[in-house]
């Protein structure tokens, strides 16, 4: 039995709901790990005399570190396997939060916030895909909603302890808490994380038959006399074509232009309104419940998603939920300096910020064929990690030439717009064409069948 297609078509098994379950648990630690430092940032700059742009450079440690590791790490996974990979990745974020938690000075810690991004950015591909392959279709869009709640309740979870912590014991206890974390769940992933199926059919590891029928086992199906066949597309499609070439190039770059877009929009948010309404109310604590609401806001905004994707298509709800985040992010603006209400609508920019980011996860793996998904996902991550670096450092600059938080919420209001227009125009490269992505882009919609024969 081909386990690919049992998946895809098949109810979804208790085995697959345990993957995914876990999948969720590292990206909430993830989550947490990405924005600690966004709750830690006002005691740290208390602590040390910070400027504004210092800040903006601390902030944007950790997701330089993450644009650089997905891009030059994430393809690590296609070659060594997601299990490995994963692996590989959680025991150095471990390293890399211990370290940040007895840096002695401002560039120690942005040294090693972004040594420990570099694999809490390319740790993120590998659970997409885990969680994709292990999905059927019929659920795939909500079962992708349902984990993107991962990372906002991540940052939830960090909002709600850095205070606590903060104030038993110091600054440096959310970076030691978030290393204990880490390595508890890299004992789970010894113990239950199995591979990609698709990458033992494509790469044939050592042992991979036998991994194979295990995972078939706690699926409950019979075991293979021998893996299936290889997807054809594999064998004849590098990278640089699967991704670049023919229609494939326009779908490549709308999907990194609006994911960038996304990405330094959400970043801005997260990394800042803390700090931003700490200073306009004189209340850090106020800044630390408002950073919280907006990654409550992110979990509900990827239920949203995931309930919209069972009656409309995934990339049209990703453009609505990114016009919705630019009305949300101008209505902040024009009520920033009223507390109360500012609160209240942080839940509504979380909501489009972080659940905009399920949004791109879930439509991304899909655009790309098996043998370079993790590639193609890596890079996307890389690409518009690269880009979101400069919101945080770029806000720092702007407040410090004059700029209010009502102007740079407008602006970023913009961006999203710009992410809203490049997915719709990407959902029009599909118009006619097959969604298979392990068939030649440009098959027609309706010949699928004899395009794989």
């Amino acid at each position: 039995m081909d386990l690919r297609e049992a998946i895809l078509t098949q109810p979804m098994r208790r085995f697959q709901m345990g993957m995914i379950a876990l999948c969720i648990v590292l990206c909430m630690i993830d989550g947490y790990e990405v924005l600690v430092m966004a709750f830690v940032a006002p005691h740290v700059a208390k602590a040390w005399s910070l400027g504004p742009v210092e800040v903006g450079y601390l902030l944007s440690a950790g997701i330089f570190g993450m644009a650089i590791g997905a891009t030059f790490i994430s393809p690590l996974a296609d070659r060594i396997g997601r299990r490995r990979h994963i692996i590989l990745c959680l025991s150095l974020i471990i390293i890399g939060m211990g370290l940040s938690a007895v840096a002695t000075d401002l560039w120690q810690l942005v040294a090693f916030r972004a040594f420990a991004g570099l694999f809490i950015g390319a740790i993120i591909s590998s659970l997409n895909i885990i969680v994709s392959e292990y999905s059927s279709d019929a659920r795939r869009g909500t079962v992708m909603g349902i984990y993107g709640m991962g990372l906002p309740a991540g940052v939830a979870m960090g909002g709600a302890l850095t205070n606590p912590l903060i104030a038993e014991f110091g600054w440096r206890a959310p970076f030691v808490f978030g290393a204990a974390l880490t390595a508890l769940s890299l004992l789970w992933v010894l113990a239950a994380l199995p591979e990609s199926i698709e990458y033992l059919i494509e790469n044939a590891p050592d042992g991979a038959l036998e991994q194979y029928n295990k995972i078939a086992g706690k699926l409950g199906y019979p075991p293979a006399k021998a893996l299936p066949p290889p997807l054809e597309s594999s064998e004849m499609h590098v990278a640089s074509k699967a991704l670049f070439s023919g229609i494939m190039l326009p779908r490549t770059a709308l999907l990194w232009l609006g994911y960038a877009s996304l990405t330094a929009a959400f970043y801005f948010a997260n990394t800042w309104t803390a700090k931003l309404i700490a200073d306009a109310t004189g209340n850090a604590a106020l800044g630390g419940r408002t950073g919280v609401l907006i990654a409550i806001g992110g979990v509900l905004g990827s239920l949203l998603f995931a309930g919209l994707t069972l009656v409309i298509r995934p990339r049209i709800v990703t453009a609505l939920i990114m016009f919705a985040g630019a009305v949300a992010y101008t209505l902040f603006a024009n009520n920033f300096n009223d507390a109360g209400l500012a609160v209240v609508l942080a839940l509504s920019v979380g909501a489009c910020a972080n659940g905009g980011l399920a949004a791109f996860y879930a439509i991304s793996p899909f655009i790309y064929p098996t043998s370079v998904r993790g590639t193609g996902v890596g890079l996307m991550i890389g690409f518009g990690r690269g880009v979101a670096i400069i919101a945080p450092i770029f806000t720092g600059y702007l407040l410090k030439s004059a700029w209010t938080p009502q102007d740079i919420y407008q602006f970023f209001a913009a961006v999203l717009v710009v992410a809203g227009i490049a997915v719709i125009l990407l959902d029009r490269t599909y118009r006619g064409l097959t969604e298979n992505p392990d068939l030649p882009p440009e098959t027609p919609k309706g010949a699928e069948h004899l395009a794989a024969h």
